[in-house]
């Protein structure tokens, strides 16, 4: 899981993708970076850690240009602490590309003994995402006629990695001195949703991967990037879509509706918030069924996430609905937190229950994070020694 962003603007970005990263740190902790194009120049800055800490003023101001892309980065290939693992990645042929990638590919291992032996590239790290950044280059530079680049060319070089390119992936590119690229994969796992803005009667474009950073940014919400679907827009401002792919399902990723996304996002046409709230309805419907004589006195969240779906349950079971644990809210997610033993140890530091609401009880938590199962233990020994 990480979060990507992508704007084509009449004016500078730089503000704007840093905000925009900002609405979307939930998605990642470990690293943040963001490149701007100013004319056929790329400006970057990416580190480790958190966006406000990665980021200071100098480096705002060396991020020049009206178009970028940035991320933030969960490591679910690589390595956890190498900063050359950050995102965006650069190389420097055909034109010079940068990438932001959310997602996973199932087959890293054999694009990189391919891309090493025919197409003559070299993978300086472990990150899938700088293999899918070099197949995107290669298939580009196939398709270069003379010096220039045309529109169907990007399409069709991404018609190419949607061939060679297998698992989940949604990506913002951009082009020295053309433009920005985005594409999704076939079976639409990973979000990415187009908000458009009008400034000086001119539309500006923004892609992310929720919508809330683009409400939250002044834009209007367009439309979702189609499983298969390629998005190229010029640093003019011409905005061109079409599908590349053959054999598109649509099969997201449920774990975005259930705990990833904030709960204001909108994704593939439906409200997280709502889909939170129907899973609590479908949980007091099994809860009815699997135990019907229910001997429950309380229901409790797990904050944060799991709370919607807390109340509508507590609501249907015509239960009470209690706060249990308080949150510190300055400990990280402790999902995308990497290694098991910083994973246990924040738990503690970030939840602590509330004893009186645990005395003479038999309490029901609702968790909706349950990803590996670990952390889960030491919430229920919690409220135990409460």
């Amino acid at each position: 899981m990480c979060g990507i962003l992508g704007v084509v603007g009449q004016s500078p970005v730089n503000q704007l993708l840093y905000d925009g990263l900002q609405l979307l740190q939930h998605r990642g902790q470990d690293a943040a970076g963001i490149v701007t194009a100013n004319g056929k120049s790329f400006h970057m800055h990416k580190g480790s850690g958190m966006v406000r800490d990665v980021f200071r003023t100098r480096n705002m101001r060396s991020l020049n240009g009206n178009a970028g892309i940035a991320h933030v980065r969960y490591p679910t290939a690589g390595s956890a602490s190498s900063l050359a693992e950050a995102q965006p990645f650069y190389v420097n042929s055909p034109f010079g590309v940068v990438l932001a990638h959310n997602g996973n590919l199932t087959n890293t291992e054999e694009l990189k003994a391919d891309m090493y032996r025919h197409d003559l590239r070299h993978i300086n790290t472990n990150s899938d995402s700088e293999v899918l950044l070099n197949v995107f280059a290669h298939e580009l530079a196939q398709r270069v006629e003379g010096f220039e680049l045309s529109v169907d060319a990007v399409f069709a070089a991404i018609e190419a990695v949607h061939r060679r390119v297998r698992g989940a992936y949604a990506v913002v590119a951009m082009i020295a001195g053309y433009g920005l690229v985005a594409f999704r994969d076939p079976n639409g796992i990973r979000p990415l949703v187009i908000g458009v803005n009008e400034s000086s009667g001119r539309a500006e474009y923004m892609l992310a991967s929720e919508s809330v950073a683009l409400d939250c940014s002044g834009f209007q919400v367009l439309r979702d990037v189609q499983p298969g679907e390629g998005v190229f827009i010029s640093f003019d401002g011409d905005f061109h879509a079409r599908s590349c792919a053959t054999n598109v399902t649509h099969a997201p990723c449920l774990f975005e509706y259930v705990y990833f996304a904030r709960p204001d996002s909108v994704i593939d046409g439906a409200s997280v918030y709502q889909a939170r709230i129907v899973m609590g309805e479908k949980l007091a419907e099994k809860i009815r069924r699997v135990l019907p004589q229910m001997d429950i006195d309380v229901v409790m969240p797990i904050p944060d996430t799991s709370r919607p779906s807390a109340l509508q349950l507590a609501n249907h079971l015509g239960l009470p609905y209690r706060e249990g644990f308080i949150k510190n809210r300055y400990i990280g997610r402790t999902f995308i937190m990497p290694g098991q033993a910083v994973r246990k140890k924040s738990v503690r530091q970030k939840l602590n229950p509330v004893a009186c609401e645990f005395k003479d009880r038999n309490v029901l938590l609702v968790d909706d994070s349950i990803v590996r199962g670990t952390t889960s233990k030491e919430i229920v020994q919690m409220a135990r020694d409460a």
